[in-house]
Order: C-alpha cells, then structure tokens, then sequence
C-alpha cells in the first residue's frame, strides 16, 4: 500500500468515504481514522496498528447531531459535559446505538464520543460526512504521535494516507468520561482534570479499583505509551546517578551526565514534548530515559499516568 500524504481534508476524507483508513491531527494527538459503521474499514485499523481487539476505540464527530447516530440516549451528566468541553479533548462514554458495530466497541454496548477543537480536524471531520472512530495513529504500545512525520515513522505503507497537519497542541490523549450511570466516572485522564470537570458535574469521580475484563475506555488494559529506551521515574535529576545512553525528561536538573535533556517551563509543556521526546531518544538509540515525577493536578495526573503505564515491565 502507497500511502499519500496531503495538507487537503477533502482529499483525505475521500478515503474515508470509501472504506479506507486515514491518519489526522486533532489537539491530542494524531488519530487513524475510518467510518465507524464500515466493519470492514473499522477492522483495517486494528490490523494497520497492530492492535488488540480488546481496546476499544473512540468516534471523533463533526457536529452534535451525530452523537444521535452513535448512542441510544445522552444522559444528564453527558449533556452538561458536552455543553462545557464540547468541542475539545474530553470524550463521553455513552450507550452505543445498535447501528454501532461491536468490532468498533471491542464487544462493550458502549461507546466513547468526542468532539475535536482542532481546525484541521473540524474540516476533515465534516467532509467525512461521518462519524469517524480513531485511536492514536501509531503501531500499538508505542508512543502516541504528535506530529504527522511520527505517523510515518510508524504507518506509512500501513495506510491509505496522511492528513498533514501541524504538531499537536496538547500531546496527551482525550479526558474520558463514562457517562452511562448518575455519577460520571473518569476512566481516563487527560488536559481536562477531574478539578475541570466537577465544575459542571460536582459530583464526578475518578476511577479506582481493578477494572473489569472488558474496560471501557482505551489505555485501560495494555502497557502503551512506550519507547524502546527504558523509563524511570525519579523525582529529581540528582537520583539518576551516571548512565550510558542516557536522557532526562523534567520540569528542573539535567546536566552532563545525560547524552540527552530536556527542561520543560510548565507542566503543560512537559505533557506537548513527552512522546516527541521519547520517540526522540529512540531514534538517537538512548537506552534509559529519565522523567520526573509531576504533581498530580490538572494535567499534571495524565502526565503521571502516562509515565507509569510507559515504565511497566
């Protein structure tokens, strides 16, 4: 499979009008997009991204009036969600409509719903003519793209094509909200904190406990997020001792005894550079990266979920 690369969204929307599968910026990260009621193309991106069929995947729209076309009923705390973040990095966990096919949901009767902010991605969203479901556009457990050149790193040949863009805002996935019950639950976090969030829903909560066989929101189950270098946490450069092929990621420290540093102003920057970064280190073959430890408000809590999901064995 060639596959093109455009800066067009209508031209990238074409494959997705007939059955192909199509990487796009959004404010987040990069998705891999295809008709989220064609089978056969929602099944092309398991296969491109080496994906398990146990992660399910998200539905980008458009326009409101497609979250109709996708879920049976928008509950209260779904609507005062939508209402406050819509269009922007949060996705709502509803209950899917039977028109959604099960390979798209990884077999739950529920779905996760966002609306993206990014201009590029409205454009080409609307030109699809529908919904579109899309994980990150990477081979599956390595680090989310936040440029379209990472995309091809990982897909090119794998895809129809490429919706060039520029490099994300954000860095970090969706906020993810399950939405299916009185109390909305935060699955996932995201540039949206659980802080955010109770100001239009007082009562939310943030997931705790082991989460079922079948987990509602991606990046739930698998180790993801992760560069061949090995990750450590550590809470300031001066735990981190001489290492050869070393990098280090963080809000203050660094200095010469890594190969690579990286000296992030705010949490927020931090959270824009990390897969870059680590992607990066991976190609200047650094074989341990360094990342401090973020306090864990804001996005700050979704910096430090990614670190620890990136540091598994």
């Amino acid at each position: 499979m060639e596959t093109l690369l455009t800066t067009d969204p209508e031209v990238a929307a074409a494959f997705i009008r007939r059955g192909g599968v199509v990487a796009f910026p959004t404010e987040t990260v990069y998705g891999l997009g295809a008709n989220v009621f064609d089978e056969t193309a929602v099944a092309k991106i398991f296969e491109a991204k080496q994906r398990p069929a146990d992660n399910p995947l998200i539905a980008h729209v458009g326009h409101l009036e497609q979250i109709g076309e996708l879920a049976v009923e928008v509950t209260d705390p779904a609507r005062k969600l939508i209402d406050a973040f819509f269009p922007g990095p949060l996705t709502v966990v509803l209950r899917k409509a039977e028109r959604v096919p099960l390979i798209a949901t990884a077999g739950l009767e529920t779905i996760g719903i966002r609306m993206p902010r990014n201009d590029l991605a409205r454009r080409f969203l609307a030109a699809c003519e529908t919904p579109v479901v899309a994980p990150s556009a990477n081979i599956s457990g390595r680090p989310s793209p936040t440029t379209w050149h990472a995309v091809f790193e990982d897909l090119n040949g794998r895809v129809d094509c490429i919706l060039q863009g520029e490099a994300t805002e954000i860095g970090l996935e969706s906020t993810v909200v399950d939405c299916t019950g009185e109390v909305p639950i935060v699955l996932r976090s995201g540039a949206i904190g659980i802080e955010e969030i109770r100001t239009a829903v007082a009562g939310a909560e943030i997931f705790s406990g082991v989460m079922s066989d079948a987990a509602a929101s991606p990046g739930m189950r698998h180790k993801h997020y992760s560069p061949r270098a090995r990750v450590a946490l550590v809470d300031d450069a001066a735990e981190c001792g001489r290492e050869i092929h070393a990098a280090f990621i963080g809000l203050d420290g660094g200095g010469a005894n890594f190969d690579k540093v990286e000296i992030c102003t705010s949490v927020e920057e931090y959270a824009r550079r990390l897969f870059a970064f680590f992607r990066e280190c991976d190609a200047e073959g650094i074989e341990v990266i360094f990342c401090q430890k973020a306090v864990e408000t804001g996005i700050g809590r979704a910096l430090m979920d990614r670190l620890r999901r990136a540091a598994e064995d």
